[in-house]
């Protein structure tokens, strides 16, 4: 009996992993949902739960008892600002977490982590150290992570770093076409590079299945990273044009190049303290267009993931959702609670 805990599992990414791991029906895998309330775990999750708060250190310390491996989907996420509440409510927990998974003899532990993390220069490579951005305070808090983990991993406890592409799908949280959308509305915000970077999109479906490979793989080294994304990488102009041909939103009426980009986003940034909303475009948002260059081709050979659902079909679920759920433009910060 192989014992599996979900950290976050009423989140995006978690709940994707837990609607996955149920359909896989191992008879010998026993899944188990960490999350604060057990309320927003999907209805049909029939396993155990562990209901607490992984800042309360007992809680660290009872969650992981008992656990073979663990899925780590815990997250507080900002796209620009927000150091302290970053470093509170995300890098010191998930450090804790760690350090409370290897003391209870936790043998492999799956991070959640981004292809944004080593962009633009080495993130073809999974394996890669991450690139700190000073200008997104919270990817440096990602990349702290994927290091202490790197330097945690040993035969008694595994790493595997999954590096995912852009979020979407059902149950969407804080991502690029949230942001995108109602900022293409104001006809300001440009084409960046004519366009022409890839934009890699992934299912929260392929996210649960990479997962679920994880989980289940023998055979890997100590640490090992893979990057997770769509069948399909498009390029940011060919996901604008769909946004536009098929739900009406504007296409950008003039181009800029990233060297333009970076200094005009500072500037939007500066402004912010005396303007009565969010930024229309920060650096981060730059710097997630940039063309990572990623595959799955890592994954493909060691983990047998092979994504089924296209970049198109994505996007179609996640504004279904969106048209219901998103009155107004989504912060580009988690809610601080």
């Amino acid at each position: 009996m192989k014992t599996v805990l979900i950290t976050g599992a009423t989140g995006f990414v978690g709940s994707h992993v837990i609607e996955a791991l149920t359909k896989y029906s191992d008879p010998e895998l026993r899944v188990i949902a960490a999350c604060r309330d057990r309320r927003k775990l999907l209805a049909n999750f029939k396993g155990e739960v562990r209901e607490g708060d992984l800042h309360d250190p007992s809680y660290r310390r009872d969650v992981v008892a008992g656990v073979d491996v663990l899925c780590n989907a815990a997250a507080w996420s900002s796209l620009w600002s927000n150091v302290e509440n970053s470093r509170r409510l995300f890098l010191d927990p998930n450090l804790a977490l760690i350090e409370a998974a290897r003391a209870a003899g936790v043998r492999r532990f799956i991070n959640t982590s981004t292809t944004s993390a080593a962009a633009p220069d080495r993130s073809s490579d999974p394996q890669s150290h991450g690139i700190p951005r000073p200008f997104w305070p919270h990817l440096c808090n990602v990349v702290r992570i994927e290091d202490a983990l790197r330097t945690a991993a040993s035969a008694q406890f595994q790493v595997i770093n999954l590096r995912l592409g852009i979020f979407a799908g059902r149950r969407y949280a804080l991502g690029i076409l949230p942001i995108l959308v109602p900022r293409l509305k104001t006809h300001l915000v440009p084409w960046v590079a004519g366009g022409r970077t890839g934009l890699p999109i992934t299912d929260g479906r392929d996210i649960g299945e990479a997962f679920v490979r994880a989980v289940a793989t023998e055979g890997l080294a100590d640490y090992e990273g893979f990057n997770i994304v769509g069948p399909e990488v498009p390029s940011l102009r060919e996901v604008i044009t769909f946004l536009h041909d098929e739900y009406g939103l504007p296409k950008p009426h003039f181009g800029v190049p990233f060297a333009m980009a970076y200094p005009f986003a500072w500037l939007m940034e500066k402004l912010d303290p005396v303007v009565p909303w969010e930024p229309l475009i920060t650096r981060s948002i730059i710097h997630l267009i940039e063309d990572t260059e990623v595959d799955n081709g890592k994954a493909e050979r060691l983990l047998d993931y092979r994504p089924a659902h296209p970049w198109r079909e994505a996007i179609r679920v996640q504004m279904q959702e969106m048209a219901v759920h998103q009155r107004r433009p989504m912060s580009m910060a988690m809610p601080v609670n």
